[in-house]
């Protein structure tokens, strides 16, 4: 696998969902979308994440989805 500059461990898109708990096809669609943003897109097109990143764009999006709805 990859590794981030600080020495992380980057991982696919299906392996980030299935340690989030939610579908790639829905993870895939929030990079797609602008949502998230992978740490890495490969010259495949593969994306490559920071699970800690990862977690912290989510909360990110939580927080703004929470204030929106105020």
């Amino acid at each position: 696998m990859a590794e981030a500059s600080k020495g992380e461990e980057l991982v696919t898109t299906s392996q980030a969902a299935k340690i989030l708990g939610i579908d790639r096809t829905t993870l895939g669609r929030y990079a797609r979308d602008g949502l998230l943003r992978p740490t890495i897109v490969l010259p495949s097109g593969h994306l490559r994440w920071s699970l800690d990143d990862l977690r912290r764009q989510m909360r990110e999006l939580r927080e703004r989805g929470t204030n929106e709805e105020e």
